[in-house]
């Protein structure tokens, strides 16, 4: 079961009942029914065999019950707090224990250890917002759940009709719901769902123009997608291919050099990284690069091959990838603009060098009927013969060029030419020609690459490049950290589709914008009051018996006016429910380009603060109101039901304020 983050519909299955099947082997499986509780943590399942039930919170009393005998007195209980990330002090906790001791047999079995455990889970902090806005305390009226929405969700147009939508959905009573009434349960089943997190659900479907030239958009992209670990003695893999393509990335690299057979093979050339053929990259292109996106595919080819194996790359492109395999313009004509992403659905589209212009191949090339030619004069040129012709060929709208000034692309390079920079040349021209930069971005794709210093396969911070507009800034995709949270939190918007319309100010050749000198927009002012935490893991490789003293940090990256951090007071030795109640505020001048990210940490006197957790997400796919946010591990993939509980408040300022 996934927790908070399941498919829709699959708690409210859950809640009224299903059938599941255990599988261990092929020859061992067994039915067991499932029925989610009320506080939406609880899962109770029952034996087809035996009918008899048992609480899935109960996972941990094997390890907790030492002596085997299906109860649990209050030592054994204590030992299982601590397990479950929970110092609690004593008295609390024995008064929690008599409480569900209805038998006083001073051990708690069965049904009496569920009714402690949801007394453990009891989410005062939420139910005390329920209170404020329901009359008796025990139920939300479809008004009073409207003005709750209304007030503190900031829900616009047709919010009766949402209300009525999330009761029909999450209440779990069928008496409450056909009354259009929410309980403290489908209250707290609600805030948990998708509809209640922070990450603006319409946001993660594809919500964004797409038909807007390819040079408006960033797009995902990887370095060396081949290798799955270091840059010097790393294994070169297709499994880096598949990782890539399944998490949405939009352009992939392969190193190209010749191999034994006449086969041309990919890894990192003058390394002792692994080899792979190029026949098997393609192939695994083929099958996996729509799966996750239907967008187009851009394959950046560092070509290191002979003529003849060059031969061999293009033959095996075209044999493979077939009709995928984009080999001339949309229409045939040259390009007075940038194709779409939308008019590119299902293409591949090649980077590299090419043999002359665009417009050469296009005058020898034979149009189809009814289609006429327009080249503008002057564009014919003449080229040496460097490069295999059939691999030339394939290149059509993402040839690369060498960069000299922006000035000189403008008066000297197409709109199809691109050019590619190292990290550090890229923040030098930040630095010293940022407002040119963005107007080169407005029609002309650049990409960016990570320094050769990088052996260890870590990452530079991709924000500043995305704040002057670079489209095709590559990562290491196999080194989890803050760079790839900011990257994942960039992509996960518009249905992850690779592809995010940039701010009107990048898209503009005329623009005034550069990273230091902020658009005329009027800035936001944020408050988040972080609440609390629910069942935040234990520190990876930590002692047995350490408890988490957890803290929240709150990151806006974007340009460097708003990039800043705050922090919430750490807790002691409490994972499970830790509460902060804190407001941090902040001033963020230039809002569509800002990231925001929550980060939990353990907190250390002595030595580093360890990682906990993380969420990232752009500031402009967040939704205000009582929030759940919930975490992510350090590679990116969801560890529930760990979460925090938010209240985000945005307003617009003035330029006065």
């Amino acid at each position: 079961v996934r927790g908070p983050q399941s498919l829709p519909g699959a708690d409210l299955q859950m809640q009224q009942g299903m059938v599941m099947r255990k599988v261990k082997s092929r020859s061992w499986k067994k039915q067991r029914y499932f029925m989610l509780q009320d506080d939406c943590m609880t899962i109770w399942y029952k034996s087809r065999k035996t009918g008899n039930a048992k609480s899935a919170c109960e996972c941990h009393l094997p390890k907790a019950d030492k002596n085997r005998d299906g109860r649990m007195n209050f030592k054994e209980v204590q030992h299982l707090l601590k397990m479950m990330n929970v110092d609690m002090d004593e008295h609390h906790a024995f008064r929690l224990f008599q409480m569900a001791d209805k038998s006083e047999s001073g051990t708690l079995e069965g049904e009496e250890f569920v009714l402690f455990y949801k007394a453990l889970t009891q989410r005062d902090e939420v139910l005390s917002v329920f209170q404020e806005f329901s009359e008796d305390g025990k139920k939300l009226t479809l008004l009073e759940f409207v003005d709750f929405l209304q007030q503190e969700q900031m829900e616009g147009e047709g919010v009766e009709e949402l209300a009525m939508e999330l009761i029909a959905k999450y209440e779990p009573s069928e008496t409450a719901k056909a009354r259009h009434v929410l309980s403290i349960d489908g209250f707290l089943a609600y805030l948990c769902s998708p509809d209640g997190c922070i990450f603006n659900p319409t946001h993660k479907t594809l919500f964004q123009d797409m038909s807007q030239p390819l040079c408006h958009y960033f797009i995902s992209s990887s370095h060396n997608t081949y290798l799955i670990e270091d840059q010097l003695r790393g294994q070169s893999s297709i499994e880096g291919y598949i990782r890539a393509l399944k998490r949405g990335c939009r352009c992939l690299e392969v190193d190209c050099w010749d191999g034994p057979n006449g086969e041309p093979i990919v890894y990192h050339g003058h390394t002792f990284t692994s080899k792979i053929p190029f026949r098997e990259v393609i192939s695994t292109l083929e099958k996996y690069a729509f799966q996750a996106s239907e967008y187009p595919v851009v394959l950046s080819l560092e070509n290191h091959c002979s003529m003849e194996q060059q031969d061999v790359m293009a033959q095996q492109l075209k044999g493979i990838l077939g009709e995928q395999l984009l080999t001339t313009t949309i229409d045939g004509r040259v390009p007075a603009r940038m194709p779409s992403p939308e008019e590119l659905k299902g293409k591949i589209l090649l980077k590299g060098k090419r043999l002359g212009s665009l417009e050469d191949a296009l005058i020898s090339a034979p149009l189809p009927c009814g289609l006429q030619r327009l080249i503008p004069p002057g564009t014919l040129q003449k080229s040496k013969p460097s490069l295999s012709k059939e691999l030339s060929d394939c290149i059509v709208y993402c040839k690369s060029v060498s960069f000299h000034s922006f000035q000189h692309s403008q008066s000297h390079y197409r709109l199809y030419e691109m050019s590619s920079f190292a990290e550090a040349k890229a923040r030098k021209l930040i630095r010293e020609a940022g407002n040119e930069f963005v107007r080169h971005n407005a029609w002309q794709l650049t990409r960016i690459y990570p320094s050769g210093m990088r052996t260890d396969s870590s990452n530079y911070n991709p924000q500043e490049m995305w704040n002057v507009g670079c489209q095709m800034v590559a990562l290491n995709f196999q080194t989890a950290g803050a760079e790839m949270d900011l990257y994942d939190g960039l992509f996960n918007q518009n249905g992850s589709c690779g592809y995010v319309l940039k701010p009107g100010f990048l898209r503009d050749v005329e623009t005034p914008f550069s990273p230091e000198s902020l658009p005329q927009s009027n800035p936001l002012y944020l408050a988040i009051q972080v609440i609390s935490g629910q069942q935040l893991p234990k520190v990876v490789n930590s002692k047995e018996g350490s408890i988490v003293d957890p803290l929240v940090r709150v990151e806006i990256h974007g340009v460097p006016a708003d990039t800043s951090k705050q922090e919430t007071k750490y807790i002691d030795n409490n994972g499970f429910n830790p509460q902060w109640g804190e407001t941090l505020r902040f001033r963020v001048q230039v809002p569509e380009l800002a990231l925001l990210r929550f980060k939990v940490e353990d907190y250390d006197k002595t030595s580093r603060n360890d990682f906990v957790g993380q969420f990232t997400l752009p500031l402009s796919s967040v939704k205000r109101g009582y929030r759940h946010i919930h975490l992510l591990s350090k590679d990116g993939t969801a560890i529930p039901p760990a979460s925090l509980f938010v209240h985000v408040q945005i307003t617009e300022l003035s330029e006065s304020d």
